[in-house]
Protein backbone atom coordinates (compact mmCIF):
# COMPACT_ATOMS: atom_id res chain seq x y z
CA UNK A 1 0.00 0.00 0.00
CA UNK A 2 1.52 3.29 -1.11
CA UNK A 3 1.39 6.66 0.66
CA UNK A 4 -0.54 8.04 -2.32
CA UNK A 5 -3.32 5.48 -1.82
CA UNK A 6 -3.53 6.20 1.92
CA UNK A 7 -3.68 9.95 1.28
CA UNK A 8 -6.37 9.39 -1.39
CA UNK A 9 -8.33 7.29 1.11
CA UNK A 10 -8.16 9.90 3.88
CA UNK A 11 -8.88 12.93 1.68
CA UNK A 12 -11.77 11.12 -0.03
CA UNK A 13 -13.26 10.12 3.33
CA UNK A 14 -13.19 13.78 4.41
CA UNK A 15 -14.92 14.73 1.14
CA UNK A 16 -17.51 12.00 1.75
CA UNK A 17 -18.06 13.31 5.28
CA UNK A 18 -18.63 16.81 3.89
CA UNK A 19 -21.21 15.40 1.46
CA UNK A 20 -23.05 13.53 4.20
CA UNK A 21 -23.00 16.64 6.42
CA UNK A 22 -24.50 18.69 3.56
CA UNK A 23 -27.22 16.07 3.08
CA UNK A 24 -27.98 15.96 6.81
CA UNK A 25 -27.96 19.77 7.09
CA UNK A 26 -30.55 19.96 4.32
CA UNK A 27 -32.82 17.84 6.56
CA UNK A 28 -34.66 16.33 3.58
CA UNK A 29 -33.78 12.70 4.26
CA UNK A 30 -30.50 10.85 4.78
CA UNK A 31 -28.90 8.02 2.81
CA UNK A 32 -30.49 4.57 2.90
CA UNK A 33 -27.85 3.04 5.16
CA UNK A 34 -28.26 5.76 7.81
CA UNK A 35 -32.04 5.46 7.52
CA UNK A 36 -31.74 1.72 8.21
CA UNK A 37 -29.50 2.28 11.23
CA UNK A 38 -31.87 4.94 12.55
CA UNK A 39 -34.88 2.65 12.08
CA UNK A 40 -33.22 -0.26 13.88
CA UNK A 41 -32.22 2.13 16.68
CA UNK A 42 -35.82 3.36 17.03
CA UNK A 43 -37.27 -0.16 16.99
CA UNK A 44 -34.71 -1.77 19.30
CA UNK A 45 -33.96 1.07 21.71
CA UNK A 46 -30.24 0.34 21.35
CA UNK A 47 -27.76 3.22 20.96
CA UNK A 48 -27.15 4.39 17.36
CA UNK A 49 -23.41 3.71 17.62
CA UNK A 50 -23.99 0.10 18.74
CA UNK A 51 -26.44 -0.58 15.92
CA UNK A 52 -24.12 1.09 13.41
CA UNK A 53 -21.15 -1.07 14.49
CA UNK A 54 -23.18 -4.31 14.53
CA UNK A 55 -24.82 -3.78 11.13
CA UNK A 56 -21.54 -2.57 9.62
CA UNK A 57 -19.77 -5.69 10.86
CA UNK A 58 -22.49 -7.96 9.41
CA UNK A 59 -22.26 -6.27 5.99
CA UNK A 60 -18.45 -6.37 5.91
CA UNK A 61 -18.38 -10.07 6.88
CA UNK A 62 -21.06 -10.87 4.29
CA UNK A 63 -19.02 -9.04 1.64
CA UNK A 64 -15.83 -10.81 2.74
CA UNK A 65 -17.54 -14.19 2.36
CA UNK A 66 -18.34 -13.18 -1.23
CA UNK A 67 -14.72 -12.23 -1.94
CA UNK A 68 -14.58 -8.48 -1.15
CA UNK A 69 -11.77 -8.35 1.38
CA UNK A 70 -11.68 -5.67 4.09
CA UNK A 71 -8.68 -3.41 4.53
CA UNK A 72 -7.55 -0.11 5.98
CA UNK A 73 -10.39 1.67 4.19
CA UNK A 74 -12.94 -0.57 5.91
CA UNK A 75 -11.88 0.90 9.26
CA UNK A 76 -10.83 4.39 8.18
CA UNK A 77 -13.99 5.16 6.21
CA UNK A 78 -16.49 5.06 9.10
CA UNK A 79 -14.07 6.75 11.51
CA UNK A 80 -12.92 9.63 9.27
CA UNK A 81 -16.39 10.17 7.78
CA UNK A 82 -17.97 10.11 11.25
CA UNK A 83 -15.46 12.60 12.68
CA UNK A 84 -15.92 14.92 9.68
CA UNK A 85 -19.72 14.83 9.97
CA UNK A 86 -19.60 15.48 13.72
CA UNK A 87 -17.21 18.42 13.28
CA UNK A 88 -19.27 20.03 10.50
CA UNK A 89 -22.70 19.51 12.05
CA UNK A 90 -21.38 21.12 15.22
CA UNK A 91 -20.73 24.40 13.39
CA UNK A 92 -23.09 24.42 10.40
CA UNK A 93 -26.80 24.90 10.91
CA UNK A 94 -29.65 23.89 8.62
CA UNK A 95 -30.80 26.54 6.16
CA UNK A 96 -34.21 28.09 6.79
CA UNK A 97 -35.90 28.14 3.39
CA UNK A 98 -37.00 25.13 1.36
CA UNK A 99 -35.16 26.40 -1.74
CA UNK A 100 -31.87 26.52 0.20
CA UNK A 101 -32.49 23.04 1.60
CA UNK A 102 -33.18 21.65 -1.88
CA UNK A 103 -30.05 23.35 -3.23
CA UNK A 104 -27.99 21.82 -0.41
CA UNK A 105 -29.37 18.38 -1.32
CA UNK A 106 -28.45 18.89 -4.99
CA UNK A 107 -24.93 20.10 -4.07
CA UNK A 108 -24.46 17.11 -1.74
CA UNK A 109 -24.78 14.56 -4.58
CA UNK A 110 -21.55 15.31 -6.52
CA UNK A 111 -19.64 15.75 -3.25
CA UNK A 112 -20.87 12.35 -2.03
CA UNK A 113 -20.07 10.74 -5.39
CA UNK A 114 -16.54 12.16 -5.45
CA UNK A 115 -15.93 11.00 -1.87
CA UNK A 116 -17.19 7.45 -2.44
CA UNK A 117 -15.40 7.09 -5.80
CA UNK A 118 -12.17 8.49 -4.38
CA UNK A 119 -12.02 6.24 -1.36
CA UNK A 120 -13.04 3.14 -3.32
CA UNK A 121 -10.48 4.02 -5.98
CA UNK A 122 -7.75 3.98 -3.34
CA UNK A 123 -8.11 0.19 -3.28
CA UNK A 124 -7.66 0.06 0.49
CA UNK A 125 -10.94 -1.69 1.34
CA UNK A 126 -14.58 -0.66 1.40
CA UNK A 127 -16.85 0.46 4.22
CA UNK A 128 -20.04 -1.48 4.99
CA UNK A 129 -22.43 -0.05 2.39
CA UNK A 130 -19.98 -0.07 -0.49
CA UNK A 131 -18.61 -3.50 0.48
CA UNK A 132 -22.14 -4.94 0.42
CA UNK A 133 -22.68 -3.47 -3.05
CA UNK A 134 -19.28 -4.60 -4.38
CA UNK A 135 -19.94 -8.11 -3.08
CA UNK A 136 -22.69 -8.51 -5.69
CA UNK A 137 -20.71 -7.01 -8.59
CA UNK A 138 -20.79 -9.25 -10.61
CA UNK A 139 -23.49 -10.29 -11.37
CA UNK A 140 -25.14 -6.93 -10.53
CA UNK A 141 -23.10 -3.89 -11.66
CA UNK A 142 -22.03 -1.60 -8.80
CA UNK A 143 -24.17 1.32 -10.01
CA UNK A 144 -27.27 -0.82 -9.46
CA UNK A 145 -26.12 -2.99 -6.55
CA UNK A 146 -25.31 0.22 -4.64
CA UNK A 147 -28.80 1.54 -5.37
CA UNK A 148 -30.29 -1.77 -4.19
CA UNK A 149 -28.31 -1.69 -0.93
CA UNK A 150 -29.28 1.96 -0.28
CA UNK A 151 -32.91 1.33 -1.27
CA UNK A 152 -33.20 -1.81 0.83
CA UNK A 153 -31.73 0.01 3.81
CA UNK A 154 -34.14 2.93 3.38
CA UNK A 155 -37.12 0.61 3.06
CA UNK A 156 -36.20 -1.34 6.19
CA UNK A 157 -35.48 1.87 8.11
CA UNK A 158 -38.79 3.43 7.02
CA UNK A 159 -40.66 0.26 7.98
CA UNK A 160 -39.06 0.46 11.46
CA UNK A 161 -40.02 4.11 11.96
CA UNK A 162 -37.23 6.21 10.44
CA UNK A 163 -38.04 9.17 8.21
CA UNK A 164 -37.24 9.31 4.51
CA UNK A 165 -37.30 12.29 2.17
CA UNK A 166 -36.15 13.63 -1.18
CA UNK A 167 -32.50 13.35 -0.13
CA UNK A 168 -33.00 9.63 0.50
CA UNK A 169 -34.31 9.13 -3.02
CA UNK A 170 -31.50 11.20 -4.54
CA UNK A 171 -29.00 8.84 -2.90
CA UNK A 172 -30.92 5.68 -3.83
CA UNK A 173 -31.38 6.47 -7.51
CA UNK A 174 -28.47 8.75 -8.42
CA UNK A 175 -25.47 8.12 -6.17
CA UNK A 176 -24.56 4.62 -7.45
CA UNK A 177 -24.60 5.65 -11.13
CA UNK A 178 -22.68 8.87 -10.30
CA UNK A 179 -19.95 6.95 -8.43
CA UNK A 180 -19.74 4.39 -11.24
CA UNK A 181 -19.39 7.19 -13.82
CA UNK A 182 -16.55 8.83 -11.87
CA UNK A 183 -14.74 5.52 -11.40
CA UNK A 184 -14.89 4.84 -15.15
CA UNK A 185 -14.06 8.38 -16.35
CA UNK A 186 -11.31 9.49 -13.97
CA UNK A 187 -8.13 7.39 -14.25
CA UNK A 188 -6.93 8.59 -10.83
CA UNK A 189 -9.97 6.89 -9.30
CA UNK A 190 -9.51 3.52 -10.98
CA UNK A 191 -11.43 1.00 -8.91
CA UNK A 192 -9.08 -1.36 -7.10
CA UNK A 193 -11.48 -2.30 -4.33
CA UNK A 194 -13.38 -5.16 -5.96
CA UNK A 195 -11.58 -8.39 -5.13
CA UNK A 196 -7.99 -7.50 -4.29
Amino acid sequence: MTIRRVVQLLVSCVVLGVGVALLLSAALGSDGYSTMINGITIASGLPFVAVNCAVGLVLVVMAWLRGTRPGLGTIAQPVVVGLTISALLGVVGAPDGMAARLLLTVVALPVLALGVAGYLGSGTGAGPTEAAALAWDPPVPFRWSYSLVQGGGALLGWFLGAAVGPGTFVVIFLLGPAVDLLLRRLPALELRARRS
